[in-house]
């Protein structure tokens, strides 16, 4: 194994190989104790796509609201499913077959096409270009102030869908997908993560999909291995410390250096890492 191979698998704390039913109840428990140990908080706020990710996190906390309800009595914790398209959606379908397999407690959508186009001009008014890369990156924090404002009124928190196959790379917008409370995928990589949903009996359209983070209009559903450079197969052999090719390993770790500032929060003065 790569010296630095190892250095980024225990970074992420990617395990080799998992059991899948193991990591579910790993999953829930720490949804479910997460709420437990700050009492303020009744409900989870979640984004759901129609991808594999926030479905997989959607389940996950359902399941785990679902059983604090039983457990402790206490009717008032939910979970509340946030639907945030950029205008019609392509894969609406599967956004819409996600919900269903879920069944969260209460749906809400929030179009953030309106906010996102008024921002842009503005923006431009005053003399930025804003092309479509910035317009990709303004979307997802969009939705994050969509999402607290959500949580906020529910008494909530925000989950993520971050997970150890995106976040080697800083695969998501700092202060959008990337800023929220709580991440229970954080760990697995992109296969581990389909074993889950095998497991939970997820239809198989929601994790055999191309993966997209689907943010820029120039290129609709881009697929997020032309965008890494590599292949989520090569990631995930990577991150379980097996052999890949040169050329991916190479890329990987070029991902992985260059976006480390993304993995933390704000630099002081006392901090050493970057450096």
């Amino acid at each position: 194994m790569r010296l630095l191979q190892a250095q980024i698998i225990a970074d992420l704390h990617v395990q080799p190989v998992i059991n899948a039913q193991d990591e579910i109840n790993r999953s829930v428990a720490f949804l479910k104790n997460y709420l437990l140990a700050n009492p303020e908080y009744k409900s989870y706020a979640l984004a759901i796509s129609g991808g594999q990710d926030s479905t997989l996190a959607g389940k996950l906390a359902q399941i785990a609201i679902d059983q604090l309800r039983k457990e402790t009595g206490d009717s008032s914790y939910r979970l509340v499913a946030i639907r945030q398209p950029y205008g019609i959606q392509a894969d609406e379908d599967d956004a819409q077959l996600a919900l269903k397999f879920i069944d969260p407690d209460q749906t809400i959508t929030t179009d953030i096409k309106a906010a996102t186009d008024a921002l842009t001009k503005t923006l431009r008014e005053s003399g930025l270009v804003v092309d479509d890369m910035s317009r990709g990156s303004i979307k997802p924090k969009m939705r994050m102030i969509a999402q607290y404002a959500v949580a906020r009124e529910h008494q909530g928190v925000v989950v993520g869908t971050d997970h150890a196959a995106e976040a080697f790379a800083g695969f998501f917008t700092k202060y959008g997908d990337g800023g929220t409370d709580i991440d229970p995928l954080w760990r697995l990589n992109k296969r581990q993560g389909k074993q889950m949903l095998e497991v939970l009996k997820a239809p198989k359209a929601l994790y055999e999909k191309i993966p997209s983070a689907d943010l820029e209009d120039d290129r609709p559903q881009l697929p997020d291995e032309v965008a890494l450079g590599v292949k989520y197969t090569d990631i995930d052999d990577y991150l379980e410390g097996r052999d890949v090719s040169d050329a991916a390993a190479k890329q990987i770790e070029k991902l992985y250096l260059s976006t480390k500032q993304k993995r933390h929060l704000p630099v002081t003065i006392y901090d050493t890492w970057w450096y």
